[in-house]
């Protein structure tokens, strides 16, 4: 039985220069934000790489936390769109007293702030 060369065989030698750097997966952070909001509340005060660690994953986990009840509320009303209301909603029965209405009330702030520039 002949045998037959294989598809590698067939393929010309890549010289050093051809070959195809795989770019790496870039990994979404919070740091710049959580930074100016330190600095905004507390401008003496830093902060280690540690700690900007583990306020990120906070942040990524409360994150989570929202858009998956948004997005159940929507799917309960037969909506394919997490509109602020859905937000807001979600924020009122995942946080906690206080915190959800200072959350809720920054929220708005910021929705009329936003429609007002546009």
């Amino acid at each position: 039985m002949a045998k037959i060369p294989s598809k590698m065989a067939a393929k010309a030698p890549k010289k050093s220069g051809d070959v195809k750097k795989r770019k790496a997966k870039r990994v979404e952070h919070f740091g710049t934000y959580i930074y100016k909001v330190l600095k905004q509340v507390h401008p003496d005060t830093g902060i280690s790489k540690r700690g900007m660690s583990i306020m990120n994953s906070f942040i990524n986990d409360i994150f989570e936390r929202i858009a998956g009840e948004a997005g159940k509320l929507a799917r309960y009303n037969k909506k394919s769109t997490l509109s602020s209301r859905e937000i807001q909603t979600a924020v009122r029965l995942i946080l906690p007293g206080e915190l959800s209405k200072h959350a809720v009330s920054e929220g708005t702030k910021s929705v009329t702030k936003f429609t007002s520039s546009n």
